[in-house]
């Protein structure tokens, strides 16, 4: 088997564009570029966000504790969970949902063994419900589960083809970096993952891969660690 790699995707990837819900085209895109990751042998898990559904924090103006708030998107990636396992499955990929906060019926509980089993054996880990405890993101849980099942690389799948000095969209002049040291990204406050997340990184030396999901192929690409995108590890 080649690399294990953890991707983390917002749920965005999955969802319309400028709405809320789940997209199928999109989510069948998604399925199809974990497809071919899988097909060369990779190890994949995925982390997937619910900005598609829900945000924990557009909550908090409600009358709702931010704790309440937080698990109320945790809720929203097992919701999305559910449906990438099933677009997974209608492209001939097994997939196994694990939950932070197990739901029966629906996913079973992490448990790092039984994610690795399900990954080497040619299937594709789902992991979402967060770290299953409020005042994180997923993009923290996202660094957390990588390292727990001993991924190599953690994969952020975005709508733009790298990290930039400043929001390439609206910036004509932003500059895309093609390599930054945890570093440098935490002393520039640029917008690779949050700070927990890099911090975690840096602290066990996990690099972070950014780059354009929605390159046909990309995916594939990253797994087998060629030169696309922005990489972010440990400085030179």
């Amino acid at each position: 088997m080649s690399r294990r790699v953890l991707l983390k995707l917002s749920g965005e990837a999955i969802g319309p564009a400028g709405g809320l819900g789940i997209d199928a085209a999109a989510i069948r895109y998604v399925a199809a570029e974990l497809a071919g990751a899988v097909a060369e042998g990779a190890g994949v898990a995925v982390v997937l966000g619910a900005g598609n559904l829900v945000r924990g924090r557009d909550l908090r103006a409600a009358p709702i504790a931010r704790s309440d708030a937080d698990r109320i998107g945790m809720l929203g990636t097992i919701m999305n969970g559910v449906a990438l396992r099933g677009a997974l499955a209608e492209a001939g990929v097994p997939a196994a949902l694990f939950t932070a906060t197990p739901i029966q019926g629906v996913g079973e509980a992490f448990d790092v063994r039984r994610a690795v089993d399900a990954i080497t054996a040619g299937g594709v880990a789902i992991l979402a419900g967060g770290t299953g405890h409020p005042y994180f993101t997923t993009d923290t849980a996202a660094a957390l589960r990588a390292l727990e099942l001993g991924a190599q690389a953690l994969l952020k799948g975005t709508k733009v083809d790298g990290v930039y000095s400043a929001d390439p969209v609206s910036d004509s002049g932003a500059v895309r970096y093609d390599r930054l040291s945890f570093d440098e990204v935490l002393a520039r406050g640029l917008a690779v993952m949050d700070q927990t997340a890099v911090a975690l990184c840096r602290e066990n030396r996990l690099p972070i891969v950014v780059f354009d999901l929605f390159e046909p192929g990309n995916v594939a690409r990253a797994v087998r660690g060629e030169p696309i995108g922005t990489t972010v590890g440990e400085a030179r």
